[in-house]
C-alpha cells in the first residue's frame, strides 16, 4: 500500500503554504475557492490581502459588493466572489457564524462543490471524506493506469470511488499530501516519476506511459465574438459604464458600448484578444475625448481605488492612462 510512503512524503516535502498554518475551516475555504483556476503561487498575495480584509464569515457576509470585486480583481471568474459572500450570509443566518462541519451538509452552501467541500470536511474537521480535484485525478488514473476518458461519469466515479477506498489517517494529511503530489511531482506534462515516492505502486509507471495519462476529450474550438468598445475622456476623467446583472463580467465596470455624440477628438486604441473558457473576445477600442460630462466619470485615481475593472478592459484603460498623462505633461510645457 502507498499510503505510508505518501505521508512520509508530504511531511517532509510540503510546501510552508500561509493557509496551512492553522487546521481553520475559514481560512481554508477562501484559499480552495481562490486557488480555483488559479495557480497557489499566484493567488497567495491576494489570499493575505482578502483574510486582512475580512478576517471571518462576519466581516465578509457584510461586505460591499463593490469592495469586494476590486479585492478580487486579477483572479477573475468573479462569481466565485459573489458566492462567497452568499454563503457567508447563510452561515450567519443558519450555522452561528460557522462553516457546516460535514461534507454533505458543505455542498448545500452557495459556490462550494464537491471537491471543495471534501477538503474543507477533512482538512478543518478531520471528517474521513475524499477531496477529489484535478490533481487527484491525475494521480489516480496514473497510479491505475485508467485510460478511459476521465470526463466521463464511469471513469470519474471510478477514481472517486478509489479514492475513497484509499483514505487513510490523518485525513487531513493524506488529502493534502495527494493534492501536493499531483501539484509537484505527479505534473500533467513530463512528469517526475524519479521524484514520486509511489513510484513503485504506480501501473502506468510500470506498465505504459505516465504522461500519456489523464485521457481527456479534446477541447472544443472557442467561438470568437467581435466587440468594440469607446472609452470616453473629459479633461482627466474617464467614463465608466457598470455591465449588466447577468452574462460575462456580470455587474463589473467596463466602457461604453455605444458611439458618443459631440466627440471632439479621437483614437483607435490597440486591438487585443482576451480569452474566457468558451469564447474570445476580438476587442477593438476607440478613445473618444467628449466635450462635456455627465456622470460616472472619474479620474484615474478614482479608478483605481474605487472600481473593479475586468483583464478585459484594463489594455484600454492602460493605453487611455497614458493619454492623459501625455496631455497633461504637454499642457504645462
Amino acid at each position: 500500500m502507498f499510503q505510508k510512503d505518501l505521508l512520509k512524503w508530504y511531511d517532509k516535502n510540503a510546501r510552508p503554504l500561509i493557509f496551512r498554518e492553522k487546521k481553520e475551516a475559514y481560512s481554508i475555504w477562501i484559499s480552495e475557492i481562490m486557488a480555483q483556476q488559479t495557480s497557489i503561487e499566484a493567488m497567495l498575495p491576494y489570499y493575505r490581502r482578502f483574510i486582512e480584509k475580512y478576517p471571518d464569515i462576519q466581516s465578509l457576509s457584510q461586505a460591499d459588493d463593490d469592495d469586494l470585486t476590486k479585492l478580487w480583481q486579477g483572479l477573475g471568474y468573479y462569481n466565485r466572489v459573489r458566492n462567497m459572500k452568499k454563503c457567508a450570509i447563510d452561515c450567519m443566518e443558519r450555522y452561528q457564524g460557522k462553516l457546516p462541519k460535514t461534507k454533505a451538509e458543505l455542498k448545500k452552501m452557495p459556490g462550494i462543490g464537491d471537491y471543495t467541500a471534501g477538503a474543507i470536511a477533512s482538512i478543518a474537521y478531520d471528517e474521513k471524506v475524499s477531496a477529489v480535484d484535478g490533481n487527484v485525478i491525475r494521480v489516480f488514473s496514473r497510479l491505475y493506469n485508467i485510460t478511459e476518458d476521465v470526463k466521463q461519469t464511469k471513469a470519474r466515479k471510478k477514481i472517486e470511488q478509489l479514492v475513497e477506498a484509499s483514505l487513510a489517517d490523518p485525513v487531513s494529511s493524506y488529502n493534502q499530501a495527494l493534492m501536493e503530489l499531483g501539484a509537484l511531482v505527479c505534473i500533467p506534462k513530463n512528469p517526475r516519476c524519479a521524484a514520486c515516492p509511489i513510484q513503485k505502486d504506480c501501473k502506468a509507471y510500470l506498465e505504459g506511459d505516465p504522461s500519456k495519462l489523464p485521457v481527456q476529450p479534446k477541447k472544443k474550438e472557442r467561438r470568437k465574438e467581435d466587440k468594440i468598445y469607446y472609452v470616453l475622456v473629459c479633461k482627466d476623467k474617464i467614463h465608466l459604464v457598470q455591465r449588466p446583472k447577468t452574462g460575462l463580467l456580470s455587474g463589473l465596470y467596463g466602457f461604453d458600448e455605444q458611439k458618443p455624440e459631440h466627440i471632439v477628438n479621437q483614437m483607435e486604441l490597440k486591438e487585443h484578444i482576451h480569452v474566457f473558457s468558451h469564447v474570445e473576445w476580438i476587442m477593438k477600442g476607440v478613445l473618444c475625448e467628449v466635450d462635456s460630462m455627465t456622470e460616472n466619470f472619474y479620474t484615474i485615481d478614482q479608478i483605481h481605488e474605487q472600481f473593479s475593472i475586468p483583464s478585459a478592459f484594463l489594455p484600454f484603460l492602460k493605453q487611455t492612462e497614458r493619454y492623459i498623462k501625455e496631455k497633461e505633461i504637454c499642457q504645462k510645457l
